[in-house]
């Protein structure tokens, strides 16, 4: 008789420990993704706290980008803090890991690795502060929405222009972005699927999205390829280093930039780069406010919100 007390009383010890978590578990205001019932604490604009962490703010695309929010918020009254990570992984989880401590009500990151913040973001998960990325996605954790370009589409427009330009079999090379972002295996996927059996990438080399680095790997590949007749850049950044060091060597090659930031734009123009496949910075950190704004209005927000594309040439840039 004692022993089956003792077993009534254990049970009922787990069932009320077991009430305790699922009941903390349904007031974070952030769906676990296994309900749709989870209801929103609503929150007019002026009252959201909103962090923002950005890969690098060294990149003019991404101080674009955070030109998006702030003007957005500006409007709005939304109080905005920004915190730029330097292309430092561990930083950035740091930098995200402080606004979160802070109990800012939304954060909006832009990861320097896809893989690298997960941790990040399942402890956002954890406090029940909503993720939304920017640019490039999150590979782990959970995820309100990701706004950005379909980068896949990117590289297949910029692959396209490149056969056109430099005909069947072309000895081409390919600098590479920050390896782990969605952002360089999306749009060299999308290059490299289109270019198969069409042009010859004789070099595939990461430059790390950085316009230094864009300069000393190709100029070490011109070193071991001279001949070849164009390179496509997973951004503007490595791009211009290109640029750079083609004019150094007395080079004329095609070179095919991405993302359409200013000084890329400008390049285009000055015909020292033959394209670049735009997107709308600015845009998209609105729009990843936006989607904040939605969510605290208690509005749907799609998986993913796609920002428009376009190749600006030589040729049309004017």
């Amino acid at each position: 008789m004692k022993k089956s007390l003792k077993q009534v009383l254990t049970t009922v010890g787990i069932a009320a420990i077991a009430l305790v978590t699922l009941s903390a578990c349904g007031n974070t205001g952030l769906d676990s993704g296994k309900s749709s019932d989870t209801k929103v604490e609503k929150k007019a604009a002026k009252d959201i706290k909103v962090g923002v962490s950005l890969s690098t703010l060294s990149n003019p695309f991404f101080v674009s980008v955070r030109n998006g929010v702030e003007n957005l918020a500006d409007k709005k009254d939304t109080k905005v803090q920004v915190s730029d990570a330097q292309n430092d992984t561990a930083k950035q989880n740091n930098d995200v890991e402080d606004l979160i401590q802070k109990k800012v009500d939304v954060l909006i990151v832009n990861p320097v690795d896809s893989s690298a913040i997960t941790p990040a973001v399942k402890d956002a998960n954890d406090a029940g502060i909503p993720v939304i990325t920017v640019d490039r996605s999150s590979d782990g954790g959970k995820v309100l929405t990701l706004v950005a370009s379909n980068s896949t589409k990117g590289g297949q427009m910029a692959a396209k222009f490149m056969i056109d330009k430099l005909g069947q079999d072309a000895k081409i090379a390919e600098l590479q972005g920050i390896p782990g972002a969605s952002a360089t295996r999306e749009r060299g996927k999308g290059f490299d699927d289109a270019t198969k059996g069409k042009l010859d990438i004789v070099s595939k080399q990461t430059a790390g999205f950085d316009r230094a680095k864009g300069l000393s790997v190709t100029e070490n590949i011109l070193q071991g390829h001279g001949d070849i007749k164009g390179i496509f850049s997973q951004n503007d950044e490595m791009a211009l280093g290109a640029v750079q060091a083609a004019k150094a060597a007395k080079k004329s090659l095609v070179i095919v930039g991405f993302d359409g930031e200013a000084d890329g734009i400008k390049a285009v123009k000055a015909g020292d780069m033959a394209a670049t496949v735009a997107q709308q910075p600015e845009e998209m950190g609105r729009l990843a406010l936006q989607a904040a704004y939605d969510h605290f209005d208690g509005k749907t927000v799609k998986k993913n919100i796609e920002s428009p594309l376009q190749l600006v040439t030589t040729e049309n840039a004017k």
